[in-house]
């Protein structure tokens, strides 16, 4: 059954989507101030757990921001392959500094219910409140550039995880201002942190796969050796590769070994070979090597060299 890889994705115009992220990064950082601010005012620490967060929405915007500049340099002889995989680079960085905020955070909830301290529950909830519309004003500037890249659907997590914090402080406030039970802001700090850590679990393996050059997701590598040794003039192949250059580029590589009796035809085999792979794999960028059997390779791997 054949494989669709070519998706219809709605790309942003790249100065457009520039502006948006300039404008996340401002309103993020001004909301950082404020929450600390409140947060050191009325003692509560799932509102300054929500500021850590959210100033590490900020970094996030800003490493996305410089991270899609980079990637639309051309490659050269420094970088053959482009700047492209930079946005991969700026995904794991920002998905690292959320797993060291959700063990802070984690850290801190613990410490706070051993030693409980004294909240003013309404500060809490107008600033939760400010936060909130911050965070969702935020979310709708990247929620379209999230759909088409790695880099800014990590920043856009961020987002989302401190969108839900917010949502959270906002009980807990409601909760000690009703019915003063202080040890809901330890708890929403841990839920928080809670949540932080499950979003960056369902997300991380996917940038790791495309740093350590793995497979691309939706394509099986045996699938696509047994298309190719189907093909006419092929008799076997070896040497084989196929990774994800970057993002939505998947690539592909391996030595073809060519029949004696088709080997006149050689060129029009690789030729057919790449046709397939883009048409069949969605893989338009592919490296072939041709060989006849008898100048062949001797004991090569399969997948490998």
């Amino acid at each position: 059954m054949p494989h669709d890889h070519h998706g219809h994705h709605h790309h942003i115009d790249p100065d457009a989507g520039d502006a948006r992220v300039a404008w996340a990064v401002v309103v993020n950082v001004a909301l950082t101030v404020a929450q600390i601010v409140g947060g050191l005012l009325s003692g509560s620490l799932a509102l300054i757990a929500d500021a850590l967060h959210n100033f590490s929405d900020a970094v996030a915007l800003v490493i996305a921001f410089a991270a899609r500049k980079i990637a639309r340099r051309p490659a050269d002889g420094q970088m053959s392959f482009g700047y492209g995989r930079i946005e991969v680079v700026a995904a794991l960085i920002n998905y690292t500094t959320l797993i060291v905020i959700a063990l802070y955070l984690v850290y801190e909830g613990i410490f706070r219910f051993f030693q409980p301290q004294p909240v003013d529950g309404w500060l809490v909830v107008w600033i939760a409140a400010i936060a909130l519309l911050v965070d969702l004003v935020t979310a709708v500037l990247t929620y379209s550039m999230a759909k088409d890249s790695m880099n800014i659907r990590a920043a856009f997590l961020h987002n989302l995880a401190d969108a839900l914090g917010s949502v959270a402080v906002i009980v807990a406030g409601t909760l000690v201002i009703l019915y003063q039970w202080t040890w809901v802001d330890p708890l929403v700090t841990l839920l928080i942190a809670g949540y932080i850590l499950w979003h960056v679990k369902s997300e991380i393996g996917g940038v790791i796969r495309v740093l350590m050059l793995g497979l691309p997701d939706g394509l099986k590598m045996d699938e696509v050796i047994a298309e190719i040794r189907a093909m006419r003039g092929v008799q076997d192949l070896h040497h084989v590769h196929l990774w994800q250059m970057q993002e939505h580029q998947p690539a592909f590589q391996a030595h073809v070994v060519v029949s004696d009796a088709d080997w006149a035809g050689a060129e029009t085999i690789r030729s057919d070979i790449k046709t397939r792979l883009m048409r069949r794999f969605g893989i338009d960028h592919a490296t072939l090597e041709l060989e006849s059997r008898a100048n062949g390779c001797v004991g090569a791997r399969v997948i490998g060299h």
